[in-house]
């Protein structure tokens, strides 16, 4: 595991939540009904004012009906490829000693400094100390 998956974590955990609220979107949109009245006459004399109701679906969902899943098929996928990372991420870090896991959640998925994690793992811990074992770790790994 080497930082930039690790740094593909948070986008990938930001990309899941995006992309279920476009798929909500879409299947919302599909099922938009829209009203509206209308005033018109009749073409020919007496020229009577009347009034219509009109209602249909959103001219984007009646145009191209597999338009709308095959988006949703998209945005399914991209959010299959988020979970497969972040599943790789999460499984990595079950495996990793828990000292390691608490500095690599600090560092990467709270975007804590190396100061503020000394001072979070307490026991005399320094910036420089928790950098330095830290990349010796990935190092090794």
């Amino acid at each position: 595991m080497n930082k930039e998956v690790l740094e593909q974590y948070i986008d990938a955990c930001e990309l899941i939540k995006e992309t279920e609220a476009d798929i909500r979107r879409v299947k919302k949109q599909r099922k938009t009904i829209v009203q509206d009245r209308v005033r018109g006459s009749m073409s020919e004399f007496p020229y009577a004012a009347q009034s219509f109701n009109i209602h249909g679906m959103v001219y984007a969902a009646a145009r191209e009906p597999g338009e709308l899943a095959a988006y949703e098929q998209l945005l399914e996928e991209r959010k299959a490829k988020a979970e497969e990372i972040k599943v790789q991420v999460e499984a990595w870090l079950n495996t990793i000693p828990q000292r390691m896991q608490r500095i690599t959640r600090f560092k990467y998925f709270e975007g804590l400094s190396w100061g503020e994690i000394a001072i979070r793992l307490g026991r005399n811990s320094t910036a420089d100390g928790i950098k330095m074992e830290y990349r010796r770790f990935l190092e090794n790994n």
